[in-house]
């Protein structure tokens, strides 16, 4: 049977938590992507460490490395998170909005599919959401560049009808 898995964390908490400047910075963006917690960030921040260190270490590599980070091109071209013809600096000048902009909770409300940016997360993860038919129930989810069109409506869901349910009740 074996020992069960250790899980692994997708993030890495800052060395110094109570920094004032760095809550400041990741409350803005928590109000701005209406993210749940500061996790949500340190898991992206993760994910563009990762494609920073990879690009550095390419870099050193000089023509051979050229070469080896065409996947790890294509693959943040795949995203959206680069232009297709980038070359290998560009990645260096990413920062965390670039993949926070990628997330489908902020694409759902840039579509105009929900009002606000925390309406958006509540209807993905209600499951009223869906990328090419199929059903997305996480706020965190990646969307490619070529999915990015398909985002639609999974069950049928009029905004304005859920603004007047709310204007009914607080007029109770």
């Amino acid at each position: 049977m074996g020992d069960p898995r250790k899980f692994k964390n997708k993030y890495e908490s800052p060395r110094k938590l109570w920094d004032a400047q760095r809550i400041r910075q990741e409350s803005k963006l928590k109000r701005e992507y209406g993210l749940k917690n500061s996790r949500e960030i340190w898991v992206t921040l993760n994910a563009l460490k990762r494609a920073r260190r990879d690009a550095m270490k390419y870099l050193s590599l000089g023509q051979e490395g050229e070469k080896k980070a065409v996947p790890l091109m294509k693959k943040l071209a795949k995203l959206g998170i680069i232009a297709p013809d980038s070359k290998l600096d560009d990645i260096l000048s990413l920062s965390v909005e670039h993949f926070l902009d990628r997330r489908l909770q902020t694409l759902v409300f840039k579509k105009g599919l929900a009002k606000t940016i925390k309406q958006a997360r509540q209807l993905i993860t209600h499951g009223f959401i869906s990328i090419k038919g199929r059903k997305v129930t996480v706020p965190s989810y990646l969307v490619t560049s070529e999915e990015e069109k398909y985002i639609s409506y999974y069950k049928p869901f009029d905004i304005s009808a859920s603004e007047g349910k709310a204007a009914q009740e607080a007029s109770m």
